[in-house]
């Protein structure tokens, strides 16, 4: 189902996905030129999100093949169009999930383009020419600059890969409700549900604005890790009825990142009173919901979609001056297949980063 236009005449190399088998094999295919709005980067590292496993294989019935996934991008531009002014030859940049957008509704012109509902993203979207957008699992990708962020010069481009999905999607919700710590905000007690490539990023932002942390999970074994390594000040096991007994009305929000399905009434419970709670997961199936932890708390629930791009760049900015990387696991591209099935089971910590530029795959 690949589709170009005429201006697509630049050969590049990536990985696709062909069918539902969701085996990634490698690709040639075309990229438009560089446009007078464009910039072509070198493709470093991309991360590998659990999105590109659900859309490798379908999952959600809306994938076009062959698909190339990768939306956690960064690189080097090579070549700048006449209108992207703020971007050179050399720059350091990073491409997130957003490809396009209308620019012209209430979200666009309020730097909201992640909730524009003509929104295409980075790969098996639609582009403004007609084409299917194509993502990072290539060594060159041409982008709008309007949706291209800057790398801070002190941050490493590999661990950095991951905050252009994971690290803007739990920054949002905790710019939205007053939680990045700015002059006049007092400390919070914040709670974040998981801790793998959401959730420790979450630990991290949180630590980093002056907040206490406190680490749910329903898996003890991750409380070293948690309070050790990343600076969570407490950590509740979700099993644990006493614990959580203990935690009740003792958090003002929690961050929810756990894409298993599961009830929310038992999370709630640990919500002051008039607390948020906000779920960035994406389970397949239908969230358990009860009402009574919401009637008799005052307590709300919301939900929150990666985040725009100047909101990206705010991120990136401020993740330059706290030293905010991800913890990564570093991968050939002869090893995405490996890295997918053991992705699918969790068995990462926390993020994959695909060394794109590091040598020719032997796939």
């Amino acid at each position: 189902m690949a589709q170009e236009t005429r201006n697509h005449t630049l050969t590049v190399s990536g990985w696709a996905a062909h069918d539902s088998s969701g085996e990634i094999k490698p690709y040639t295919f075309k990229r438009r030129e560089n446009g007078v709005n464009d910039v072509t980067i070198k493709v470093l590292y991309c991360g590998i999100c659990h999105t590109d496993l659900h859309y490798a294989k379908n999952d959600w019935g809306i994938t076009m093949y062959p698909v190339v996934p990768g939306h956690e991008i960064t690189g080097v531009v090579i070549k700048a169009g006449c209108n992207a002014g703020k971007f050179k030859i050399g720059d350091r940049v990073g491409v997130g999930c957003l490809a396009a957008s209308c620019l012209e509704c209430e979200f666009c012109t309020n730097s909201q383009e992640n909730y524009c509902d003509q929104i295409q993203f980075t790969y098996n979207g639609i582009f403004w020419d007609g084409s299917i957008t194509y993502g990072g699992y290539s060594n060159v990708i041409v982008a709008d600059y309007r949706y291209v962020v800057r790398i801070p010069e002190n941050l490493p481009m590999d661990s950095v890969a991951p905050l252009l999905c994971a690290g803007i999607t739990v920054f949002s919700p905790l710019k939205d409700n007053g939680m990045l710590g700015s002059p006049g905000n007092k400390m919070k007690k914040m709670g974040v549900v998981g801790l793998g490539g959401l959730g420790h990023v979450a630990v991290k932002f949180g630590k980093a604005f002056g907040h206490h942390v406190t680490v749910i999970s329903t898996s003890p074994s991750k409380e070293t890790e948690a309070k050790g390594r990343l600076g969570a000040d407490d950590f509740i096991v979700s099993t644990n009825s006493q614990q959580m007994q203990a935690g009740k009305r003792s958090l003002d929000f929690i961050l929810d990142t756990v894409s298993a399905k599961h009830s929310l009434g038992p999370i709630l419970e640990l919500l002051k009173v008039d607390g948020t709670l906000v779920t960035v997961g994406a389970p397949d199936q239908p969230l358990e919901l009860p009402s009574f932890p919401l009637i008799f708390g005052k307590r709300s629930v919301k939900g929150s979609m990666t985040g725009g791009i100047r909101e990206t760049q705010e991120m990136m900015d401020l993740c330059g001056e706290h030293n905010i990387t991800c913890d990564i696991e570093v991968i050939m591209p002869d090893a995405i297949n490996e890295a997918m099935d053991r992705l699918a089971r969790n068995d990462v910590r926390y993020r994959f980063v695909i060394d794109v530029a590091g040598r020719i795959s032997n796939l």
